[in-house]
């Protein structure tokens, strides 16, 4: 059970499909497969059910989650040398839904701390839990709960979200608007899994309504250049309304409680984190993220 077999099974895991995963490692599918079957060999009992589609199965959900920390203690164990032995502070790995919430904090942080090595990645909330237990990064800032062992989170700010409109949109007038009369505007937004879609589909699915969505953008930041543009209507942050870089749009408040986002910063429990690491915690939950809020800390 060698460490290159674990990384290969950890792949094939996350895809669940072995040709996909033969592809990303760049292998041959036949030797991948082989190599899945030798651990199931030497664990003895199947990681896969193979009826159709290839499945994860319930033992193999479990010997995932221990290879992705064993995995994630090496690496850190590695950095930590590394970090020892460095006369830097090392360095930080943050992941984030938008990177348009950390500007602020990570201006500050680099300006602290120019010496510090920041690598950012963007992720899926539901990706999260996973990387931070595998410690292939140290924090994650969520937009929506993430409901997992092990970790460890700081909650940052809850702020209202609302309609963006084009200026000169029916709505661009009023000061609030209901779900249900926006059941059949068009709507720009992010694809299924980001925070902002899970939202919107949440409160029509509460009024057993649909949303008619027109794009569905991999490009956060286009969205409000697209609803600016007159596409359609879309759901936006308080956070982006105030963002000196937004396109120009009406915002409207949404008469829903819940039309609102948490944020929430995670990281794992038993960690090892790096001075860099801990600096960049320390700003994001000291940073004022709202006009009128004290900071935290």
């Amino acid at each position: 059970m060698d460490l290159n077999s674990l990384k290969q099974f950890l792949v094939v895991a996350r895809l669940e499909h072995l040709s996909r995963a033969a592809e990303e490692l760049r292998i041959a599918q036949p030797s991948l497969s082989r190599t899945i079957a030798r651990l199931e060999s030497e664990l003895g009992v199947p990681l896969f059910d193979r009826s159709g589609r290839l499945r994860l199965n319930d033992l193999g959900k479990v010997f995932q989650q221990h290879v992705e920390r064993a995995l994630g203690e090496l690496d850190a164990g590695r950095r930590a040398v590394t970090d020892a032995t460095s006369h830097g502070l090392g360095t930080v790995r943050v992941a984030s839904e938008t990177f348009l919430t950390l500007t602020g904090p990570l201006a500050a942080y680099k300006r602290a701390h120019p010496a510090a090595d920041v690598q950012l990645h963007w992720s899926p909330a539901e990706d999260m839990a996973r990387r931070l237990r595998a410690q292939e990064v140290d924090l994650c800032l969520a937009s929506q709960p993430i409901q997992a062992e092990g970790l460890e989170a700081a909650h940052l700010f809850r702020e209202a979200v609302g309609v963006g409109a084009p200026l000169d949109h029916p709505l661009a007038g009023r000061t609030s608007v209901s779900i249900e009369e926006l059941a059949d505007q068009p709507f720009v937004t992010a694809r299924k899994g980001h925070w902002l879609r899970r939202l919107l589909d949440r409160l029509f699915a509460a009024r057993d309504l649909t949303p008619r969505i027109v794009c569905e953008s991999d490009e956060h930041s286009a969205i409000a250049d697209l609803i600016s543009a007159g596409l359609g209507i879309g759901l936006v942050p308080d956070l982006a309304r105030r963002s000196a870089t937004r396109a120009p749009a009406a915002w409207i408040d949404v008469d829903d409680p819940d039309c609102s986002r948490t944020v929430t910063l995670y990281w794992g429990a038993d960690s090892h984190l790096s001075t860099a690491a801990r600096l960049m915690r320390t700003t994001i939950t000291g940073w004022k993220w709202l006009p009128d809020a004290p900071r935290h800390g």
